[in-house]
């Protein structure tokens, strides 16, 4: 029978050494679950870089095998009002803790998604019963907590995993799963997920799901991107003042990928930044135009329309 986990759960990291990235993070809130007593945590960081699953982490290590008793995980995003703190949180808080470690965990994520009144609100309910309960934290963007939480937290600021853990944390999957994997594969992937582990994930588990030999072509037919020689051709047509076969070759290789418009605005300001063929402050101005290209397209303009634009742009 084939195994039909998903190996974003079956690759999750059990303890803290497993964990990738991260060194000072770890360490510190390591230390506070040596010693069984640990502040209000707020981790905030983008996708996929380790911030829910330092949260569990933190709980097995505390708890042992009935973590669940003791841990309450919610999803902000989901539960945003103020009832939810005001009933379920509230509740869960106030009520004392039975095992050896003298306070629960509540883990509340994408907490950026709370609204302002649920904020308040959480900020009391933190004050009162923090003898019985600690607050785990997770949010993409700090600004969006208010103040008084914050204050309430240390603040661990997470970052996207770098090149070499992508590439040990590939690598031990691949092995696991007897994939054969080759070296423009990582590269590929590494450019795809800016450092998203959850996503590299994903996309491993899908690219297996296809073929037993994963390369770098596969990991962009199945993520629906364009490979960077594509888009800096476009770009060099667009430089070199033929902006007909430019606009022409970028309209088939969004049809031919499946491309969004801003999915190739984002790619065009990565490979404007890598061109050699400008001066630096053409450079400048050109990422600038991507900006203002991305603004337009996501006020709703039409989207083929703005990137003749930007490739006008690129032409003059």
């Amino acid at each position: 029978m084939s195994d039909s986990s998903i190996w974003t759960e079956k690759y999750r990291p059990q303890k803290f050494d497993q964990i990738k990235g991260q060194k000072k993070i770890i360490e510190r809130v390591q230390a506070f679950v040596e010693k069984k007593n640990m502040p209000h945590i707020l981790l905030a960081g983008p996708a996929g870089v380790g911030k829910s699953t330092l949260a569990l982490v933190v709980a097995k290590e505390l708890f042992g095998e009935n973590w669940r008793h003791s841990f309450l995980e919610l999803n902000a995003s989901d539960a945003r009002g103020i009832d939810v703190v005001r009933n379920t949180i509230k509740e869960f808080a106030k009520v004392k803790s039975l095992g050896n470690v003298p306070f629960k965990i509540i883990f509340l994520d994408e907490c950026d998604s709370l609204t302002k009144e649920a904020q308040q609100a959480l900020r009391r309910t933190m004050e009162n019963y923090v003898t019985t309960t600690r607050f785990i934290l997770s949010c993409n963007y700090s600004s969006k907590i208010i103040d008084p939480i914050q204050s309430r937290c240390t603040v661990f600021r997470f970052k996207p995993l770098t090149k070499e853990d992508i590439s040990d944390y590939v690598n031990k999957i691949v092995s696991s799963e007897n994939i054969e994997f080759s070296d423009d594969a990582v590269e590929a992937l590494i450019e795809v997920t800016s450092g998203d582990a959850r996503r590299v994930t994903n996309i491993l588990q899908s690219c297996a799901s296809i073929s037993n030999k994963i390369d770098r072509n596969l990991i962009y037919s199945l993520v629906s991107a364009a490979e960077p020689k594509e888009i800096k051709d476009i770009l060099t047509l667009a430089i070199s003042r033929e902006f007909i076969k430019a606009r022409d070759l970028l309209l088939s290789t969004m049809l031919k990928h499946g491309l969004s418009g801003i999915d190739v605005i984002k790619q065009i300001q990565k490979e404007t930044i890598h061109l050699e063929e400008i001066s630096e402050e053409k450079r400048v101005d050109l990422i600038d135009k991507c900006g203002e290209i991305e603004f337009r397209m996501v006020e709703g303009s039409d989207e083929f329309i703005q990137l003749e634009a930007l490739l006008a742009n690129f032409t003059r």
